[in-house]
């Protein structure tokens, strides 16, 4: 019989793993779920032989159009946020799961959107939980995603899960898009400013210095047009071709690729990105957003408090601020509340330590962590307006000093030129 690997979580919140025989995945789950366990993943385990029941994962032929050559079809985030929107509100008018998946099917105009659907409604069909036949489109469907809708299930309250979950997506598509904004108008800058000044330096640049060369014989340049010309000669014959320099950069930005691929590199990456300003602060109340919202969102939705923090550590972004909430989870597991290893932590605020240590005593932990979610959202906007307004006439001010020392540098040995002419 086929063996497949899972990972559950008992009746106490623990996480269990483990290899279970079953004929296909469907059945492991029945099987785990007989035990007491609450399954969050499961696939094949490696020579085990099985049959996959994911449909998704199939290369085959449906009325959607041929085979699945590139892989599972997934929804973009945009289109998730709508599809769970709409499918709370049929729900919410009344109709049943599988009638409001296939209104949805009819009404979605592209063929890969449909595709999911489609698949997922038929698996409902065939007898597997709507959270079990969302997990077979996991690029779609997240581990969050999934498990809220699991634990919708259990409360008989899916509806309501939806309409959040719509609304965390919201709110995290919102936040997302303000901190790109703060991001946009300095990389434009930068990228404009580095492409005047390589222009001036590998065109213009080399022309003065021939000129000043025939023109002034052996006089000594102006330090300042000596650096310039010498910055020219070492972009122009060095950097661009041969292509040393660009060489450096490209194996440069492979590196960085794989060292943030890695643990221990991502962790370097991201404590940087957490300690560096002006961006630190942004990043900071961004993930602190983040946490308490998504883990707000998991608790009210009945979601247990251990597997929400596991969810919430997954799903976090940041490899320090993950590592923090492994810290937290490990202390929960024994017992402890939240406050005090979320502060051992050093990367949450202590207002935001204090407010979830109120929260836990008083029972109201999710309101309270809603509560923080929502002033730490406002930051975020303030910070992002704060940033552009600050990082505007710096960056001006940058560009006028880079243009600004070049075009200087050319004429301090121009009007050394049209002193000796004149003499």
């Amino acid at each position: 019989m086929p063996k497949f690997q899972y990972s559950a979580m008992d009746s106490a919140g623990k996480e269990q793993k483990g290899v279970i025989d079953a004929d296909n995945e469907n059945d492991a789950t029945v099987k785990l779920k007989e035990k007491g366990l609450f399954p969050t993943s499961i696939s094949e385990a490696k020579g085990g032989g099985g049959k996959s029941s994911g449909k998704g994962k199939a290369k085959k032929k449906d009325k959607y159009g041929g085979g699945m050559v590139f892989g599972a079809p997934v929804i973009k985030r945009k289109k998730l946020t709508t599809f769970t929107r709409q499918l709370a509100t049929l729900l919410d008018a009344g109709l049943p799961l599988v009638r409001a998946l296939r209104t949805l099917e009819r009404q979605t105009k592209e063929v890969l959107e449909k595709r999911v659907v489609c698949e997922i409604a038929d698996a409902v069909e065939g007898g597997q939980t709507f959270s079990e036949s969302l997990s077979l489109h996991k690029k779609t469907f997240d581990k969050l995603y999934i498990n809220m809708i699991r634990a919708g299930e259990a409360s008989g309250a899916l509806e309501q899960v939806l309409n959040r979950l719509a609304e965390y997506m919201e709110k995290a598509a919102r936040i997302k898009a303000k901190v790109k904004s703060a991001l946009v108008y300095p990389v434009v800058v930068i990228g404009i400013a580095t492409v005047i000044t390589s222009g001036l330096l590998v065109f213009i640049v080399p022309k003065f210095a021939k000129m000043f060369k025939d023109m002034l014989g052996g006089e000594p340049l102006p330090g300042l047009t000596v650096f310039v010309i010498n910055c020219s000669n070492i972009l122009k014959n060095y950097y661009f071709w041969p292509p040393y320099g660009l060489t450096v950069t490209i194996i440069g930005v492979i590196i960085f690729k794989l060292l943030k691929n890695t643990a221990y590199g991502s962790y370097f990456i991201d404590m940087v990105t957490l300690k560096m300003p002006p961006f630190g602060s942004l990043v900071t109340k961004s993930s602190v957003a983040r946490f308490c919202s998504t883990l707000s969102t998991l608790m009210d939705s009945g979601v247990a408090v251990l597997q929400a923090l596991i969810i919430v550590r997954d799903t976090a972004g940041n490899e320090v601020v993950a590592r923090g909430i492994q810290v937290v989870h490990d202390a929960v597991k024994e017992g402890e509340g939240m406050a005090k290893p979320l502060e051992s932590t050093n990367i949450f605020p202590l207002m935001v330590v204090s407010m979830i240590e109120v929260g836990e005593e008083t029972g109201s932990l999710p309101d309270m962590l809603g509560r923080v979610a929502a002033v730490y959202e406002e930051e975020v906007d303030l910070a992002v307006e704060a940033m552009t307004s600050l990082i505007e006439p710096i960056m001006i001010v940058v560009l006028g000093v880079l243009i600004g020392g070049i075009v200087l540098a050319m004429f301090m040995p121009l009007i050394k030129l049209i002193e000796m002419i004149g003499g």
